[in-house]
């Protein structure tokens, strides 16, 4: 397995970061690179490549398990300021976030909790399509999401269901 590939994408991503007119994110927020390894997607063998994804959800939205609020810390669900920046609102065919909205595109792959398909971003006066993995686990509390292209986090994040 290539290992170089990964380290150049992190390089990457820190680079950009590093340019970035973003505040850096809290210290209470887990970096995505820390929590790669524990959501890295298992390799796919050819002959499962080739089988549909079995879906009993609508093809053209976002999984009933995957819709909600969610956040990166438990402060994200809980504040009355309006300065959760980890918190993701997703419905059917849209996620928010705090400072962008992604209108729901070309859906890719879809089942019961989980969903890989191209947004439409917009957000602080840009737009920017991206493809997104939506997966709901742990009976509906956790939701990882994966980005995907250029520009795309250099790893999953886990977000907790908000109560």
């Amino acid at each position: 397995m290539n290992r170089t590939l990964p380290l150049v994408a992190v390089t990457a991503a820190l680079a950009l970061a590093a340019c970035s007119k973003e505040p850096a994110a809290p210290a209470s927020q887990p970096a995505a690179a820390q929590t790669e390894e524990v959501f890295q997607e298992e390799p796919v063998s050819p002959s499962e490549a080739a089988e549909p994804a079995a879906s009993t959800a609508s093809v053209d939205e976002i999984p009933q398990a995957a819709r909600g609020r969610w956040g990166l810390v438990p402060a994200d669900c809980t504040s009355t300021k309006g300065d959760a920046k980890g918190l993701l609102e997703v419905s059917a065919d849209q996620l928010k976030f705090y400072e962008s909205v992604a209108k729901l595109g070309t859906i890719k792959e879809a089942g019961e909790s989980r969903i890989r398909a191209t947004f439409a971003y917009t957000g602080e006066g840009q737009s920017w399509n991206q493809d997104v993995v939506l997966d709901a686990q742990d009976d509906g509390k956790t939701l990882i999401r994966r980005d995907y292209g250029k520009d795309a986090m250099p790893g999953p994040l886990k977000y907790t269901r908000c109560t």
